[in-house]
Parts: C-alpha cells; sequence; structure tokens
C-alpha cells in the first residue's frame, strides 16, 4: 500500500524556449538537450538560469534515435541513423558552441592517444568521436562515476574507458579505449545501465544485474590475454535459435498459433548465476603494461510474466526506466568523489507499467521497496531523494529509501543504542500527485526536472478499446442483474475478470503502436524543486495534523520518518552544499531525530526504545529531554515507556550531566510512580547527586515498606544517611548484612561505589569512608566488580589511586599499597592466564621499586607472604637454600623484608615466568656484590628458573658456600644430576686446595658431594674423579661405599 499525501515538493516550473517540437530530451551537468523532431539538430539549454536560455546549438552527423549525458567529461553520446546505417558518437568540448566557434573536429575512436598527431590543432572546439563497432548499436549508458560507456548490441556489449590526454599544461582532449566485450549468448537488450562496474541489461521481461571486476596482473601472452574461447573468437555468428533455447522458452516460429510466456523468477546473489544467461569476457584494451584480469560476478536476475489482472494487456507489459543510482559516504564525498571510488551503496531500478522495483546492490542484495502505481506509467527517474513517475495525466513524486540503506552501511552504530535509522521496510509513499496533460518524456537533474508533454487525438485502436470497454462493461451490468434477479451474489472475482481483455494469440506480443495522427501542441517544462529544508519542515507541520487528531496515528510517525529520511539523503550529498546550508542541515537533522524521539518516548509502541538512539542524536541535554517530556505528561495519565527506558539507560551510562535538586527530584518522582524498584539504582547514578536526600530517603523507606528489602537497598539508604552525615542510621544499614552479602550488594549496583568510566573513575562518599573503616570489604568488592566485567583492570588502578591519593602525596608513593591488596587479592581469585601474567609482571616491579626503598608506604598489607602462599598458588614456598640467604639481610627494613619474601615467593611458584622480570632485574645489579643484598637471592633464584645451574654454583661457591649443598639437592635432579660430579666436585676441591683444609663449610660440602657421586658413579668413574694430590684417607671411605 502506498500513503499518498498533500505535499509541496515542486517549486516553480517554467517553459523552456524550444523553437522546434522536441523528439527526445535528457539533462546533466546544469544543461538541458533537446532533439528536434527531425533528430538532426541539438539545442543546450541552461537550467540554472532563469526562463532557461539557450546555450548552444549545433548540427548532429545523422538522425539522433538515442541520447545521453555524462557528468564525468561532460560528454554526449549519440546513437544516429543516415542511409539506412546506424553509427554511436561522441560530442566533446559541446560548450565552446556557446562563444559561437563554429569549428568542430570529427575523427575516429582512438584506443590510446599519443598526443603526436594533434600537435599544432587549437582543441578550443568540440569534437564528435566516431566510435567503429562490429555491430549496430540498440542502447547506450554512461557511467556517472568513471565516466566509461557501455553500448548494448543485439549479441554483444561494449565497454569502453574514458581517457584525458593531456596536450599541455592547460590543454586536454577526451577520449575512449574499447576496454571490452562481453558476448551474450541469445539476449538482445532493450536498455543497459552501468555504474562503477556494475551493469544492469534489461529486456521486454527481464533484467540481469552482474558487476564486472579487474585485477592487475603480470603480463600475459596473447593467448592469455583473451578471455574468450577460441571458438567464439574465431566465429562472429551465434546460433539463430540461441534465444529460443534458453531454458522456459519455447522458439517462436515452432508456435504460429500460441506463445508460452515464462513464469516469474527472482534469484538475487549467488543463485543469480544459474539464470541461463551466459557472459563471455574477450578483453581488449591495448596497453600491454597494464594487463588486468577480468571476471563477471552475476547479481541480480529477475523475469516477469505479462499479469492479465493489473489493469494491462500482453502488449502492455513491458519493463522500462531502467537505472542505477550509486550513494557515497560523507567521508567519501569530502574528497571529492575520486574517479573510480567505489560507492558506499548502489540500487537499481527497473519499472512494469504499473509496479516499480528498487533492489539494493551492494553488501547484501535484497528487495528494498515495491511501489504500486495508481495508473499506467509511461517513465520514471530514481534519485537520492524521490522517485519521479509520470503517467499520461500526472507526475507522481514517491519517496525512497536508497538514505536508509546508505546510512546502515556507512554506519555500524546504526540499530544499536547509539544511533537509529528508519527502517528499509517503512512502506514509501506519494508526496504529491501533479496533474498534467499529455506527459511524453521525463528527464531529472539535479533540483530540476523536465517535462515534455502533447495533446494527442485518439487514435482508431484506443476509440475501438474504449468502445469494447463499454460492450463489456454493458454485458457485465446485464449479467450481474440477472444474478440478482435469482438471489445470487455476484463475486468480485467475476466483476475482475469480466472487466480485462485475456489476450493468449500470437498477435498479443508486445509491437510498437501506431503514432498519432496528429497532435494538437507540445510543451517542454523545466521544474524546480524546493529546497529540503522547505520541504522538511512542510511535512513535519503535516505530520502535526495527524498529531493533533490522533497522537498515536501512524501517518503521523510516517511523515516524521520521511522527513528524517530526506535529511539524511542530503547529509549524503555535502559537496553541493555550502557551510552555511551544511549547518541548516545538520540542525534540522537533529530537530528530526528529536521529533522521532518525542514520539516513540510518549506512547507505550512496540518500537518504544527508539527513543534513547533518537535522543542521543538530537544533541539534546538531559533536563532539556526530561522537560520535554514532563510538559506532555503527569502522574495522572502515566509516563510513557519509551520516555523511561531513555532516562534509565542515559542515567546508568553516567554520560549524563550531573542534574540540578529540581531536576533530579523530578526524576525520583517519575520513577517512585512509573518503576520504584529502580529507586536504589537511579539514586546511585553520578548525575543524581544533588538529589535531595531527606527526599530520596523517604522515597527508599517507603520502597521498603512496600515489602521489597534488599541489600541494594539497605547499602543505597547507608549511602544516603552518610551523605546526610547520620552515622546511626549508617551503622545500623551497614550492620543489617554480612560483608559476604554486601559484596553481592555491589555487584549489583557498581555505583555505590565508583562513578565514571575509564580514567575518569572517580570513588563515592561511600568508598571513600569504607577506605578508612574496612578496607578489606573496598577491595573484596573491587576483585568481585572485576571478576563479573564490571570494571577493568586500569579503572580500578584509577580508582584506588585517585582514592589513595593524600597517600600519594603526603609520602610519595607511586602504587598505593590498597592498589597493590587488590592485585594480591585478584591474582588469588583470577583463573585467566594472560590477566595472571599481567598481574605478576605488576606486583614484581611493585616489589622491586619497595626493596630498593624507592616507595615507603606507611600502610600495612591486607595479606602477609603466609597468607598469600596458603591461599594462592602462585605464591610458592621459599626454596630451603633461599631461606639459609633471607635472615642475613639486615640492611633493609621489615617491610622490605616482606616485600623481599613475597618476590621470593612469585619466583618459588609454578607461574611466573621470569622472562618477563629479566629487564627489572636490572635495577638490582648494583646492590648485587654484596653476599647479603636482596640482589644477590632475587638473582639467584631467577638464574635457577633459567636452567642455568653452573652460573649459582659460581655464585654460591664464591659468596655463600653454605646453601651449596641445599641449593644441589633442591634443583640438581634428572638431567642436572650430573653437575654433582661434574661441576660441584672439582670446584670444590680447587677451592678447598686455594683456602686451605680448615674450612669446615667447604669440607662438609665435600664430603655430600662424594656421597652423591659414590651412590651414582662406578668404582673406576669415582677413582678417576679424586685429584691426584688428595688424602687417600679422606676419600677411601667414599670408594669403598660405592664399590659396595
Amino acid at each position: 500500500m502506498v500513503h499518498v499525501y498533500n505535499c509541496h515538493p515542486f517549486a516553480s516550473q517554467q517553459i523552456v524556449p524550444a523553437e522546434q517540437e522536441p523528439g527526445l530530451v535528457c539533462c546533466g551537468g546544469g544543461a538541458l538537450f533537446v532533439v528536434s523532431a527531425g533528430g538532426c539538430k541539438i539545442e543546450a539549454f541552461d537550467l540554472r538560469s532563469d526562463g532557461c536560455p539557450l546555450l548552444c546549438r549545433f548540427s548532429t552527423a545523422g538522425s539522433v534515435t538515442s541520447i545521453r549525458h555524462c557528468a564525468e567529461g561532460d560528454y554526449l553520446v549519440t546513437i544516429e541513423e543516415k542511409n539506412k546505417a546506424t553509427y554511436l558518437r561522441a560530442y566533446t568540448n559541446w560548450r565552446y558552441q556557446a562563444a559561437e566557434k563554429t569549428r568542430v573536429g570529427v575523427r575516429l575512436l582512438g584506443h590510446l592517444l599519443r598526443g603526436s598527431s594533434f600537435h599544432g590543432i587549437p582543441k578550443e572546439q568540440m569534437e564528435i568521436i566516431e566510435f567503429p563497432l562490429f555491430e549496430p548499436p540498440l542502447c547506450v549508458a554512461c557511467c556517472s562515476v568513471t565516466g566509461d560507456l557501455l553500448v548494448g548490441c543485439a549479441k554483444s556489449l561494449v565497454l569502453f574507458s574514458l581517457r584525458r590526454q593531456m596536450l599541455s599544461e592547460h590543454t586536454s582532449v577526451l577520449d575512449f579505449e574499447r576496454l571490452l566485450i562481453l558476448h551474450i549468448q541469445g539476449w538482445a537488450p532493450s536498455q543497459v545501465a552501468l555504474c562503477a562496474g556494475y551493469v544492469a541489461l534489461q529486456t521486454e521481461l527481464e533484467v540481469l544485474v552482474v558487476k564486472v571486476t579487474q585485477q592487475k596482473t603480470n603480463i600475459r601472452s596473447a593467448k592469455e590475454h583473451v578471455l574468450l574461447p577460441e571458438d567464439i573468437l574465431t566465429e562472429r555468428s551465434l546460433d539463430k535459435d540461441a534465444e529460443e533455447k534458453k531454458e522456459g522458452v519455447s522458439p517462436v516460429h515452432e508456435q504460429e498459433d500460441f506463445f508460452l510466456f515464462p513464469k516469474h523468477q527472482e534469484m538475487l546473489g549467488v543463485e543469480a548465476q544459474h539464470c541461463g544467461i551466459s557472459l563471455l569476457l574477450e578483453y581488449t584494451g591495448l596497453e600491454s603494461e597494464k594487463r588486468v584480469q577480468m571476471s563477471v560476478t552475476y547479481i541480480l536476475f529477475r523475469r516477469f510474466a505479462p499479469d492479465f489482472f493489473q489493469g494491462c494487456s500482453v502488449e502492455e507489459t513491458c519493463l522500462h526506466s531502467l537505472q542505477l543510482l550509486p550513494m557515497f559516504s560523507v567521508k567519501q564525498e569530502e574528497v571529492c568523489n575520486p574517479r573510480g571510488e567505489e560507492p558506499t551503496s548502489m540500487f537499481v531500478f527497473f519499472s512494469l507499467p504499473n509496479t516499480g522495483f528498487m533492489y539494493s546492490l551492494k553488501n547484501m542484495v535484497e528487495l528494498v521497496s515495491t511501489y504500486q502505481y495508481p495508473e499506467k506509467a509511461l517513465q520514471a527517474v530514481l534519485s537520492e531523494q524521490f522517485l519521479y513517475v509520470i503517467t499520461r495525466t500526472a507526475l507522481q513524486c514517491f519517496t525512497v529509501r536508497c538514505s536508509a540503506v546508505a546510512a546502515r552501511i556507512d554506519d555500524p552504530y546504526i540499530d544499536t543504542t547509539m544511533k537509529a535509522c528508519p527502517p528499509i521496510t517503512m512502506e514509501v509513499c506519494a508526496l504529491r500527485i501533479q496533474l498534467f496533460i499529455g506527459l511524453k518524456l521525463l528527464c531529472q537533474d539535479g533540483k530540476h526536472i523536465v517535462l515534455l508533454t502533447a495533446a494527442d487525438v485518439d487514435s482508431k485502436e484506443d476509440t475501438e478499446r474504449s468502445a469494447r470497454r463499454n460492450t463489456e462493461s454493458r454485458e457485465h451490468r446485464a449479467l450481474t442483474g440477472m444474478l440478482v434477479a435469482v438471489g445470487l451474489e455476484p463475486p468480485s472475482t467475476l466483476e475482475n475478470l469480466l472487466s480485462k481483455s485475456f489476450l493468449s494469440r500470437k498477435s498479443s506480443v508486445l509491437r510498437a503502436s501506431a503514432p498519432p495522427d496528429s497532435a494538437h501542441g507540445w510543451n517542454l517544462y523545466v521544474i524546480s524543486s524546493v529546497s529540503t529544508l522547505q520541504l522538511y519542515r512542510e511535512i513535519v507541520e503535516y505530520s502535526k495534523r495527524y498529531e493533533q487528531s490522533n497522537p498515536c496515528s501512524q501517518s503521523c510517525i510516517h511523515l516524521l520518518s520521511e522527513a528524517h529520511l530526506l535529511l539524511r539523503a542530503a547529509l549524503f550529498a555535502l559537496q553541493d552544499h555550502s557551510l552555511v546550508l551544511r549547518d541548516q542541515l545538520n540542525q534540522a537533522f537533529q530537530e528530526s531525530c528529536a521529533h522521532l524521539a518525542d514520539y516513540f518516548s510518549r506512547f507505550d509502541k512496540k518500537d518504544c526504545h527508539l527513543a534513547l538512539p533518537y535522543y542521543k542524536m538530537s544533541g539534546l541535554t538531559v533536563t532539556e529531554i526530561i522537560k520535554r517530556n514532563m510538559s506532555m505528561s503527569t502522574v495522572l495519565n502515566g509516563y510513557g515507556k519509551g520516555f523511561i527506558f531513555f532516562l534509565k539507560h542515559s542515567l546508568y551510562e553516567d554520560t549524563v550531566e550531573e542534574l540540578s535538586e529540581d531536576v533530579a527530584d523530578t526524576v525520583l518522582e517519575v520513577f517512585s510512580v512509573a518503576e520504584p524498584a529502580q529507586l536504589p539504582h537511579i539514586l546511585s547514578c553520578a548525575s543524581m547527586l544533588k538529589a535531595d536526600p531527606e527526599h530520596a530517603g523517604t522515597r527508599l523507606r517507603e520502597l521498603e515498606a512496600s515489602g521489597a528489602p534488599s541489600i541494594t537497598l539497605s547499602l543505597c539508604m547507608a549511602s544516603l544517611a552518610l551523605r546526610r552525615g547520620d552515622m546511626v542510621v549508617y551503622r545500623e544499614q551497614m550492620d543489617r548484612h554480612a560483608e559476604m552479602l554486601q559484596v553481592f550488594g555491589f555487584i549489583e549496583e557498581p555505583k555505590l561505589l565508583l562513578h565514571g568510566r575509564g580514567t575518569a573513575v572517580v570513588p563515592t562518599l561511600l568508598a571513600q569512608h569504607l577506605n578508612c573503616t574496612h578496607p578489606g570489604l573496598l577491595v573484596a568488592a573491587l576483585v568481585a566488580l572485576h571478576e563479573n566485567s564490571k570494571i577493568r583492570l586500569e579503572e580500578a588502578q584509577f580508582f584506588f589511586q585517585y582514592l589513595c591519593k593524600g597517600e600519594l602525596y603526603a609520602e610519595g608513593v607511586l602504587t598505593p599499597q590498597l592498589l597493590v591488596d587488590f592485585w594480591e587479592s585478584l591474582l588469588v581469585a583470577s583463573s585467566q592466564e594472560s590477566l595472571i601474567q599481567d598481574l605478576l609482571l605488576r606486583l614484581s616491579s611493585v616489589y622491586i621499586s619497595r626493596i630498593l626503598s624507592r616507595e615507603h608506604s606507611s600502610t600495612t598489607a591486607l595479606k602477609s607472604t603466609d597468607d598469600l602462599m596458603n591461599s594462592c598458588s602462585h605464591y610458592g614456598k621459599l626454596y630451603p637454600w633461599v631461606n639459609l640467604l633471607t635472615p642475613f639481610h639486615a640492611n633493609i627494613s621489615s617491610g622490605q623484608q616482606e616485600d623481599l619474601h613475597k618476590l621470593q615467593s612469585l619466583l618459588c611458584g609454578p607461574s611466573m615466568e621470569v622472562a618477563t622480570i629479566l629487564p627489572l632485574l636490572d635495577e638490582l645489579s648494583h646492590t648485587e656484590s654484596e653476599s647479603d643484598s636482596p640482589g644477590f637471592s632475587i638473582h639467584l633464584l631467577c638464574t635457577a628458573k633459567l636452567g642455568q645451574h653452573s652460573c649459582v654454583l659460581d655464585r654460591l661457591l664464591e659468596r655463600w658456600p653454605m646453601a651449596l649443598i641445599p641449593y644441589a639437592n633442591h634443583q640438581l635432579h634428572g638431567h642436572s644430576l650430573s653437575l654433582w660430579w661434574q661441576k660441584l666436585f672439582p670446584d670444590v676441591c680447587d677451592r678447598i686446595q686455594k683456602t686451605g683444609n680448615d674450612n669446615t663449610v667447604l669440607l662438609s660440602a665435600l664430603k655430600d658431594t662424594l656421597k652423591v657421586a659414590a651412590r651414582e658413579l662406578t668404582p673406576l668413574e669415582l677413582l678417576d674423579l679424586l685429584p691426584d694430590n688428595g688424602t687417600a684417607g679422606f676419600f677411601l671411605p667414599h670408594l669403598l661405599d660405592c664399590s659396595q
């Protein structure tokens, strides 16, 4: 169903001062081109000036049967006939004829212009370029994006690429290169369209859309360069019955009496390649250095069958008005659409006499809109904002959904809580049906619509058809009377059947009707469209009429949506507007969003959630939106679901400005009526800080008295009591639930502890109080929030840094102790490997920094090293040899000693990746020279975990030999066991020889080493290890143990 309104999209009309009756008309580039009825003269008129003055007039080489204008290159292309031959010609630099320069150059198409043949010739002249073709051209189309040219012939399509040859610094000429030939097996197009690589073909009842793509490749051989099979190249003639042999169609010459029509068929996307139409590519470009590989992708195929029940006979059922329409995004418009830029979206339109179809071709191929005309359409033109259709008696202006499709392709945030757009499936409407007499032709260029009218005398065929219908009407009335006389109700189908003409004979096949015998006159009109802003305001005012009679009217939201899409389409063409107009369009767009949001917010519609994104796009503050809605809603008639939905989500997102006390109290009143259970959550929002605590407490007590107690409610009441300074009520509410249950309450409403997101996170008054009184509860709550994805790790860090900024400033601490407690507690609770490694690195960095006395914190840690080792698997028990080193670190404080133990415990645990903290160990290197330095044990632990046991043995032997045997007992196992006799034994022997035999520590280590060697080696192997100058009495017992 198509809604019909009475808006005024047309501003004015003027008559073009053409001298002769037009035969063909086209427009583009701000000019109107009129081909006289004889077809041998073209007149160009200025559409942008009042009165449409004549720009120039020039003669053509033949009688023009088809004419097109291309915006890219500003040239005309015509199909002409002369001496029973058909030609294709292009007219470039036609504007020079306006300066009364009569020089005209005529030349054949050059594949590539080298410029040598043009030296010395003035180029300020119009040129006629003739295209040599193998077949007579049937139809032609130009690409508005690239300027390329597509020619449709009986058996092929020929693609010409626009070239611009620079002759000098300020002089250039246009030429074309025949780039590609698409051979079609038995399918002669009646109309073609070309845009940005998309090719649309149309016959009487079929439409095919494909996309030609090219990729640069390496230079190939000549055979590889030709994409067409050799048999096609050598044999140009196709089978005469190829068209009839297509699936679903029988040859006409075999059916002398009847013609069988195929059934309706629609194939989208990949399915379209099974349509039965074969396209063979022949690449003909001559630039061997830019060889390309061409391919064809099938996009859309649609087949129609004549419908006898739509008011059209068989000969009238024919497709027309094939068109491709690109739309570019705002970013692409800002760079002025460089030639060949891929459009954001692409649409194809084609029409039957009573129905028009518009498809979207990019991303997903789909039918966007179907247009049902009230009467037979002669021609239609699609633009970004409207579809213009002419019948014999009217110019109709329909809305389109191009901007809705393009917006969703261009902006991924549409159809989310951030942005919205009217749906693509919304029914189209007719904004205006303007009456004319004898409309014949239609074309459009920007804001100008050109109409050709001619008053025809009814032909003999029309008279006979009218008489036949009158006879059928009398027979129908007689039959109806008989049915009523016998008491039967005549069925509606009978009326339909009797009022239509059924033609199934072969004579009903589509034929061109004879021209009228005479004409009373003709007129050529140029109609100017009103500005987008003026039409937008008119549509909004129009919608208010429906709103006054019925606030829930579908027509109201329909008109508001149409106005919104109208502005969106204008914003997609920003390069056509001045900066002032851009600002006006953006302001109108925000106003349109506010109108749509008001509609969805005030009523309980199924799409009430759309109030949220539309209000966000309107640029209004929450205070302004609340006032707009409060003027329409009261406590008595309630508040719209859309308004409540917007208010709730806006307050929860923490992006709202801080509300004044009056507005905050208004919000409390709204939710106390609409959704009382949401009051604790609403009062926890940062924007509600100025709400009256007494008033808010009263509302919460009413909620509690209604039988809805909860942990969150108690915590909210405690927070309000804290704001009032009532510590008695605060302690009473906090004591009602255990700390673990309070953690669950904070999970349910995190805004009780923090406001904001990212680096702007701020602790609440309740969090600041818990920091002083219950830091453990605060840390546990933040850990629970992180584990439930309520807060990120960086946000928690900013939270604690802000919370403990007094400690940071007073003591110069870079990392507050409460943040370290949070990391340690989170390490206990987390199971994510990436997070665990991150936390280990953060904690190691803090421990090292504190060991080096760069940070001093007077705050006691929540957990000691023993607590962490008992509760967290990532903290391991200290190795025995490490315990021997630690007690001698008397040169550090007790706090540093605790941090050292925690770092050692991490290194003794299973999770620490030593390689990640090696850069941090460089800071401890300068203290490593002292054996009692904390850096000594840390370096040894890291070296041991890296498997460098020989290095550790050397350091222990040199600085702390008491730990040699405990280290060896703990570390030298498996593959490292041989180090006992290969490394430790000879090193200890050498050290004893140098220091003397009175070193009891070394002698004890040597004995323990001999015990292990005696247990693992054979007597001969052990004998080979013994030093030559050793005391036999010392080694002999161990040798005997080995032999036993």
